[in-house]
């Protein structure tokens, strides 16, 4: 994991921001993950900004969500993150990926009513971050690689958000993007 400084402070303002429900806190908080998980291409940044993504939809909609569920899961959740940042402290980084990992578990198994609802979170937010790297540079295949997503999910969704209107995207030239079309069909 690069920038163990940068994601220890983003994982315990996160925490914070679950505490206190606040969805605004938690949607900046992954964008300046994506962004270094942009500059770094480090997949452990890539997970952590999906996962806070996903955590910021799930309070979003906390009033379909409210039960004892839902507060257990917070709880859970924020039981997690001070162990990540504990095995941060101790760079440990398979405990990490472990914690991560449970995290995602959590999430994915929040309710059997809304199972297919956080699944769906996840994969959108894959793509939403993905597209985010996209635009900060990074190949498409490299992008769809670090998240396990399809290039053609990725390019749908880039298509959709304007991402080749993007200023970072101005400056490719006719040549760069015949061969980053012809990536895509490989």
């Amino acid at each position: 994991m690069q920038e163990i400084p940068n994601v220890l402070r983003i994982l315990k303002e996160t925490k914070e921001a679950i505490k206190r429900e606040d969805v605004i806190a938690l949607r900046e908080l992954s964008n300046q993950t994506i962004h270094t998980a942009s500059t770094t291409q480090d997949p452990d940044n890539v997970v952590i900004a999906v996962i806070i993504y996903s955590l910021g939809k799930i309070i979003e909609r906390r009033q379909e969500n409210k039960g004892k569920k839902y507060l257990k899961i917070c709880d859970k959740i924020i039981y997690l993150i001070d162990k990540i940042i504990e095995s941060l402290n101790n760079h440990n980084e398979l405990k990490v990926r472990e914690y991560l990992n449970l995290i995602r578990k959590k999430i994915n198994r929040f309710s059997d009513k809304y199972k297919e609802y956080i699944k769906d979170v996840f994969q959108k937010a894959s793509i939403n971050k993905a597209s985010k790297i996209y635009e900060h540079g990074i190949s498409m295949e490299r992008t769809a690689s670090l998240l396990g997503i399809s290039m053609f999910d990725l390019a749908s969704y880039s298509g959709q958000k304007g991402v080749a209107d993007s200023p970072e995207s101005k400056g490719i030239n006719v040549k760069s993007r015949i061969k980053l079309a012809m990536e895509m069909f490989e």
